[in-house]
């Protein structure tokens, strides 16, 4: 599956933004889907999970309660809306894809990736 990120952009701090993954293929809806973001110099981090039929999600700390990821499988797209951004939330998000069938946050354990998108939260 090829995976396409976009929606980011430049934010004031306690703005919004809705990311979406766009995924190719016709097996989109038998991935768990997750976000991952990369600030400078930092390692990449887990931020959102949610499982193949959507019906089961889990969040980093740092985003939950901010964050909300979903995803409209007849749309072979995964979402990822991000309020009450912080300066510390700048970064590269990326989406990816894992065929494993439970929770997972490591890089490791999902198979394919997208490009990444920027966010920038300004002060």
């Amino acid at each position: 599956v090829q995976l396409q990120a976009s929606g980011g952009g430049l934010v004031q701090a306690g703005g919004s933004l809705r990311l979406s993954c766009a995924a190719s293929g016709r097996t989109f809806g038998t991935y768990g889907m997750g976000w991952f973001r990369q600030a400078l110099g930092k390692e990449r981090e887990f931020v959102a999970y949610i499982s193949w039929s959507g019906g089961r999600t889990y969040y980093a700390d740092s985003v939950k309660g901010r964050f909300t990821i979903n995803r409209i499988n007849a749309k072979n797209t995964v979402y990822l809306q991000m309020n009450s951004l912080k300066p510390e939330d700048t970064a590269v998000y990326y989406c990816a894809a894992t065929e494993a069938t439970v929770v997972v946050t490591t890089t490791p354990e999902y198979n394919y990736w997208g490009q990444g998108t920027l966010v920038t939260v300004s002060s």
